[in-house]
Formats: C-alpha cells, sequence, structure tokens
C-alpha cells in the first residue's frame, strides 16, 4: 500500500501544468486540469480546496477563473503539497516491543527499555531524509524535468489548450462548465 494518497500524484501533475514558459503561474481551472489529465473532477475540486488552504494556489475571479500558483514555483517544495493534501504522515509507529521478549517474564530489564528503540531511531532516519528529499525539489524543478523530456512545442500545446479552454468560457459559458470554487477556505 503507498504512504501517499493519489490526491497527491494528483496535485502534483496539476501544479507541474500550472508552470508556464519560464516558470511563470499559469492559470487554469479545475475542470480543464482534470480533463486534461483524465483524473476525476469531483476529487481534483477537494485536492485543490487542500491546496489552497496551504496557500500554494489562489482562485482568480471571473468567468475565465481558475487557479494559480500563489507563489514562485521554485518556492513551492514537493513536501509542501505532499503535507497540504495528505498531512505529515509517519512511515512507521513504533509499538514498543523491545520489552515483550518471551525471555523478560514480563518483566523487562532497565537495559532492555534504555534509550531510543534502535528499529524507531533507523524508521525516524529514514523518515527524515525521504522528507528532506521532497523539500529539495520544487514544482520549478518537476516542471522543468518534464519540459526537458516532452517535445519543445508540449509546453506550448498544453497552454494553448488552457487558453483555448478560457477563451471559450469568455465567450459563451455554459452552467456545466465553470470553475470549481473552493469553499470553507480559512486561515
Amino acid at each position: 500500500m503507498p504512504l501517499y494518497s493519489a490526491g497527491v500524484e494528483y496535485g502534483i501533475h496539476c501544479l507541474v501544468f500550472l508552470v508556464g514558459d519560464g516558470g511563470e503561474s499559469r492559470e487554469a481551472s479545475v475542470r480543464d486540469l482534470a480533463e486534461l489529465q483524465g483524473v476525476p473532477l469531483d476529487y481534483l475540486a477537494k485536492i485543490f480546496t487542500k491546496l489552497a488552504k496551504a496557500k500554494l494556489v489562489v482562485a482568480t475571479e471571473g468567468v475565465r477563473g481558475g487557479f494559480k500558483l500563489s507563489r514562485s514555483s521554485d518556492e513551492i517544495s514537493i513536501l509542501d503539497i505532499v503535507n497540504a493534501i495528505d498531512g505529515q504522515k509517519l512511515i512507521f509507529d513504533c509499538r514498543e516491543i523491545r520489552g515483550r521478549c518471551a525471555l523478560f517474564e514480563g518483566k523487562p530489564p532497565a537495559w532492555a527499555l534504555d534509550g531510543h528503540c534502535s528499529i524507531h531511531a533507523a524508521m525516524m532516519t529514514a523518515q527524515k531524509r525521504m522528507e528532506e528529499a521532497l523539500a529539495q525539489q520544487t514544482i520549478l524543478d518537476l516542471a522543468r524535468k518534464v519540459s526537458r523530456k516532452s517535445p519543445a512545442d508540449f509546453q506550448t500545446q498544453v497552454g494553448q489548450w488552457i487558453n483555448d479552454r478560457r477563451e471559450k468560457k469568455g465567450s459563451a459559458p455554459a452552467p456545466d462548465d465553470q470553475t470549481i470554487p473552493v469553499t470553507h477556505v480559512s486561515d
């Protein structure tokens, strides 16, 4: 079972698509991002509520409104996104079984419980390293990796696709094609 939810993957992919040319933020609706990637709209709307609450994205006003990054793409780490969507998760929950050895007959000696559990300490070191690795990578880093891997005009095509959708909304918005609003976002 994965440590992080599918929502983390969806959120990171969406924020990569919000990074435009030169690392500048582009604007897109949740509906457009869901359709662009083939992910569930309702679930993505909940993810964007969390991202907005964490101040990683900001909602924009108007018929063509949507979301954009709330700060520079080189200031939003992957760990920021993970924590916003799934919260801080521990990879290990120590149950302190070191004192339960049958040889202790229910009365563990002091040496068995002295100090930190070595297994717990090893797992916390792993947790720390994983979080450091996620904190060192930004959404801009990922967007650049995607850009290097994709054809030269892919980013331009994505931007054009999103802009075309926004233009259609501005000229004749359909009732079912509105931006999903972020509700109940508080500090």
